[in-house]
């Protein structure tokens, strides 16, 4: 039973965003609600019809065509439509759009997810509530799952969803891709929530290792429905889900039992996934088109030369160089972090100690954990303070496991 519940979990999951999109873009963003009650009302159906029935032969085909009575009942019955939205239908059906054609064809399912999300992305909505809409509206994630994946609550959650689509009203955003003169800029701005989406996930906090993971896919699935479109099939996008195929391909070498992060080193390789390193390898060779070099095309390469298990002085230059070009294009405290890893394995401890301790970190627990590794052996004393200072500065008991179980292997470490 329980394998049961869990695939319509997941049916439901993957046809709401699907029906809500659709649905938005007959009825307009600004009613937007008014969608996500006609699918929820039609997953509630669903559930109540299906317990007594059984599944029908096509489940989506059953939700799809609910949806549309549930639709059509709307546009009948509800005064607030009767006097907002059918006069502008009506101008919409003299262009042959009517309520009884709406379509749920997968042509015009990827094309209102598209628009969906490039109207959720817009600019004007905080960044964080754009990431909120894009689970809430486009993956298909419930508000508790969000709250999770946020450590909060669903009160905060309810809350920043309510901002964010009353400014989808009041800015006006509508469901279509922008103009050709915006279209650069506007990517540019759906790419990074989808890159956050997907960090969200392979960086998350949570010990639900399915919502880590589903969170991951979901950002792959959107960054690959935009290759569905001249537009935005642009080298930069390649980039970025080539570098989504090959950080999620580790995944199940990232997690050992007891949620404890498995560090790359340490990684069993053959818990890989070599089709999605291969998809990758694909991707970025897609990539390679134009002569834009995004930061995505520099993640995407040092995240290559990382799927290549063999720890070669090749390999530690080349990504070290990488690391250069990518703190020129994109510097953040991450980065410059990665890069001193780099160079410690490229140019020894000593050039690595000295670029560690110019970057002062002071309030990043993974400086303190670097620190503490480069110290390890030369300097066992700073190692264990260094170490001490990232337990104080963890944000998860996980993590300050791992940090003590650093400081107790000191000391079996003889110095250098």
């Amino acid at each position: 039973m329980e394998n049961e519940q869990t695939s319509l979990k997941r049916l439901f999951q993957q046809e709401f965003s699907k029906m809500v999109a659709v649905i938005s873009s007959l009825f307009g963003l600004q009613h937007i609600e008014i969608a996500e009650d006609i699918v929820s009302e039609t997953f509630l159906q669903a559930t109540e019809t299906w317990e007594k029935k059984g599944l029908p032969p096509n489940p989506t085909a059953w939700l799809y065509a609910v949806a549309r009575q549930k639709t059509l009942y709307y546009f009948r019955r509800d005064k607030i439509l009767r006097k907002k939205v059918i006069p502008e239908l009506t101008a919409r059906q003299e262009k042959s759009v009517g309520i009884e054609e709406l379509n749920f064809s997968q042509q015009n399912i990827r094309d209102s997810q598209v628009q969906m999300l490039f109207a959720v992305c817009n600019p004007a909505i905080a960044s964080e509530a754009q990431i909120g809409l894009a689970l809430r509206i486009l993956c298909g994630f419930g508000i508790d799952e969000i709250a999770e994946a946020f450590l909060s609550n669903k009160d905060t959650i309810n809350k920043r969803l309510f901002r964010a689509k009353e400014k989808l009203r009041t800015e006006k955003v509508k469901m279509e891709l922008p103009p050709e003169d915006q279209i650069v800029s506007r990517l540019d701005n759906v790419l990074h929530i989808i890159y956050l989406l997907f960090s969200e996930g392979y960086y998350s906090k949570t010990q639900n290792q399915i919502l880590r993971k589903d969170l991951c896919f979901e950002a792959l699935r959107l960054g690959l429905m935009l290759t569905g479109f001249e537009r935005t099939n642009l080298p930069k996008t390649n980039a970025l889900i080539a570098l989504m195929c090959f950080h999620a391909s580790r995944f199940s070498a990232r997690q050992a039992s007891g949620h404890t992060l498995v560090l790359y080193e340490q990684q069993d390789e053959a818990l890989w996934d070599g089709e999605l390193i291969d998809q990758g390898k694909h991707f970025l060779y897609l990539s390679a088109e134009g002569s834009e070099v995004s930061s995505y095309h520099l993640e995407a390469r040092i995240a290559w030369w990382h799927s290549m298990k063999e720890d070669t002085q090749e390999k530690w230059e080349n990504i070290l160089d990488l690391y250069n070009q990518l703190l020129l294009v994109n510097y953040s405290p991450s980065v410059a972090l990665n890069r001193t890893f780099a160079l410690y394995k490229a140019n020894g401890r000593q050039e690595a100690l000295i670029a560690a301790e110019k970057l002062k970190l002071d309030s990043n627990h993974f400086y303190y954990i670097l620190l503490g590794e480069l110290y390890k052996g030369l300097d066992n004393e700073k190692a264990k303070s260094n170490f001490q200072k990232a337990y104080s500065l963890a944000k998860t008991q996980t993590e300050r496991q791992d940090i003590q179980e650093k400081i107790d292997n000191l000391l079996r470490m003889p110095e250098r």
